[in-house]
């Protein structure tokens, strides 16, 4: 297949797997101005697949850069309520949300903490409706991404300008099953693996995990009535769909008080458009109390002071070191790809659908049962090939989930 052939069935991939849009459902695109033409692209295939109208919000990064450096204080407490009302009105229409990423990884390097942490809790203060329906599969939600000129010089420094462009999508093609023609077959029968993994991962009802590798051990005790899930969603009306692509996690909510010990990251943290890197977290009760980084530490320490919630874990994924993504040794520094290459934890909200019933509830019943509650959700990698992960059964009995980065079962 040529480039424009495998372009078209990363569309269509996107359209007919990652948003499974539906006759006469309404479509919103959030991306930046690198991704105009894949946007057309799949503003005409959700078109051909029966959407009933389509926008598309376009960011702009030299537009964003001088927002944070220029802007008067008061802005960043702020947030646009259209923007805030838009997504209000997609939710109540059913309709579909697809983020296409091509973000510059140091895109804010070096804007004020303050700046940056000020705006990310406006934002999700403005967002709480859409948040909540994210986080409870209320609507269908898509991430995927392109490459920028920016984003693939990061990634590949040592190729000349046009090979670094070229290189970052054969690579994303690769990672995403595309370019046989054979996409959608593929992601089924990759969508049904991961399924058998969180189904046997369900069936053990494991207590507490304890994880172990250079700079990490740590335990992270489980829900009572935890569930497993994979990136294959359902929303309301039991439309499937697939929340990030590339996916190969397996995951679940840890209990908001049952996390001790420490871990060590294996991957840079790339957070409002700076890098976190080589940084441990001490973790007691659940809460983190000790931060340790080389670099990103006051960006880091400013995350985990957003809210209440945000010093605690929402999620704990499971990927194989061997995934597709880490098998490529290329550091994507975006959580998209990154957290696909490695076992990763998230900083703050929890997924309600993490818990057998837990669907729907408020933030207070949420708490009740052990689930952590915040505007944030960020991950971090840090699986590697030497972590070992034993699952510890409600009567003390320890059994291997992962040897040396890797499935025991």
């Amino acid at each position: 297949m040529n480039f424009q052939q495998k372009l078209e069935e990363y569309a269509e991939l996107v359209v007919k797997v990652g948003l499974n849009i539906q006759k006469d459902q309404p479509l919103l695109i959030g991306t930046t101005t690198d991704t105009i033409e894949f946007t057309r692209l799949i503003v005409k295939k959700a078109y051909e697949a029966g959407a009933k109208r389509v926008d598309v919000n376009y960011t702009d990064e030299v537009n964003a850069r001088a927002f944070y450096d220029l802007a008067p204080e008061e802005a960043f407490h702020e947030y646009p309520k259209w923007l805030a009302m838009q997504r209000d009105e997609l939710i109540e229409n059913k309709g579909a949300l697809l983020w296409i990423d091509a973000d510059n990884p140091d895109l804010l390097e070096g804007v004020s903490v303050d700046r940056i942490s000020n705006f990310q809790k406006a934002a999700g203060k403005a967002l709480e409706n859409y948040r909540k329906a994210v986080m409870n599969d209320v609507i269908t939600w898509s991430i995927v991404a392109i490459p920028s000129e920016k984003w693939a010089a990061k990634v590949f420094p040592k190729l000349d300008a046009e090979r670094q462009m070229e290189a970052l999508w054969e690579l994303i093609f690769k990672v995403v099953r595309v370019g046989e023609g054979t996409a959608v077959q593929k992601w089924k029968e990759h969508i049904d693996n991961l399924e058998s993994r969180a189904a046997l991962l369900n069936a053990k009802r494991f207590k507490k995990l304890h994880y172990k590798a250079e700079g990490t051990d740590i335990q992270v005790e489980l829900p009572k009535d935890h569930i497993w899930l994979t990136g294959a969603s359902k929303n309301e009306q039991s439309v499937a769909y697939i929340a990030n692509m590339p996916t190969e996690e397996v995951y679940t909510a840890p209990l908001k008080t049952g996390v001790n010990g420490y871990v060590k990251n294996k991957k840079p943290l790339v957070y409002q458009g700076n890098i976190v890197d080589d940084f441990t977290l001490t973790f007691e009760n659940g809460a983190i109390t000790k931060i340790e980084a080389s670099i990103g530490k006051e960006l880091l320490q400013e995350l985990t002071q957003t809210d209440n919630g945000a010093k605690y874990l929402g999620e704990i994924a499971l990927v194989p070191h061997e995934s597709p993504i880490s098998a490529s040794n290329v550091l994507f520094f975006n959580t998209l790809f990154d957290e696909n290459a490695s076992n990763h934890f998230a900083i703050g909200e929890a997924y309600p659908t993490c818990v057998e019933g837990a669907r729907g509830l408020s933030h207070e019943d949420l708490e009740q049962i052990g689930l952590n509650t915040s505007i944030v959700h960020e991950d971090f990698m840090i699986g590697s090939a030497d972590m070992d992960i034993m699952g510890e059964l409600e009567d003390g009995t320890m059994e291997p989930i992962f040897r040396k980065g890797t499935w025991a079962f």
